[in-house]
């Protein structure tokens, strides 16, 4: 079904691997096509309660593809930058935790795609930069936006203005991802993160990660009474009854994800 990734539903947990290790894993079209495909399918599947986004051999995603770009009209390059956006945007909006392993570089739309997940687990080998400027363009897959919201408007002009690459430790001082691990244990890191948020109130979760994302772009009443309205689905919820009851009781919630 897929060409330039791997789809991979174990156990709750659903992998899916950026797989065009000979072009570092580039974005082209075809691949953006295929992540919207697989992330959909993914928020769609019941058994799917996670998912884990990483890259195949020594990128997570160099880039988007320049060999497919060069040739681009403007035009051309709004609509391949506009995909990009529909795949970022769906995996904020999924009701699902998506955790980001970064394995190696994570480079322009590669950063990008990191930025889209929900918590990042970074290779301690991995690269981070946006390094658009030197191909005369500018981030288009959310960059611009994303960046200065987790590290701040001046540095974020920084990174995107220099073009500097940053290392994952400087990532994680910034406030880029959420962890730093050993390269031979980020997948195991990653997944633990992942089954430790699948051992909680799935209601919650999807609820939690709503309120999030869309409150961060309202002043802080507005986010606050976004908040008020949506505590009440979860606290409607049945999984609120179990929660409650197992903490009284003093013993392990069985909640609906099981």
């Amino acid at each position: 079904m897929y060409k330039n990734l791997i789809y991979n539903p174990n156990n709750g947990v659903c992998w899916i691997t950026v797989n065009r290790p000979a072009s570092l894993n580039a974005l082209n079209s075809e691949l953006l096509s295929e992540l919207y495909t697989a992330f959909e399918g993914a928020e769609r599947d019941p058994d799917v309660k996670a998912i884990i986004l990483t890259g195949e051999g020594k990128a997570f995603v160099a880039g988007a593809d320049i060999s497919e770009m060069q040739d681009l009209s403007a035009i051309e390059g709004k609509e391949m930058m506009a995909k990009g956006h529909y795949v970022m945007d769906l995996m904020e909006s999924i009701s699902k935790p998506v955790i980001g392993a970064i394995n190696g570089f994570a480079l322009g739309g590669g950063c990008e795609l990191a930025m889209a997940c929900d918590i990042r687990v970074a290779s301690e080998k991995a690269k981070f930069g946006q390094p658009e400027v030197n191909l005369g363009i500018i981030p288009g897959f959310g960059g611009t936006q994303r960046l200065p919201r987790l590290v701040g408007k001046g540095m974020g002009k920084y990174l995107i203005m220099t073009a500097e690459y940053i290392s994952a430790d400087e990532a994680y001082r910034l406030g880029l991802v959420e962890k730093v691990v050993p390269a031979e244990e980020l997948l195991g890191a990653a997944e633990k993160i992942a089954r430790t948020i699948m051992e909680k109130a799935p209601i919650a979760i999807a609820t939690a990660k709503s309120v999030i994302n869309t409150g961060a772009g309202l002043d802080l009443r507005s986010a606050n009474r976004l908040e008020l309205e949506a505590f009440v689905t979860p606290f409607g919820s049945d999984d609120r009854k179990e929660g409650m009851k197992a903490f009284l009781e003093k013993r392990p919630a069985k909640f609906n994800n099981k």
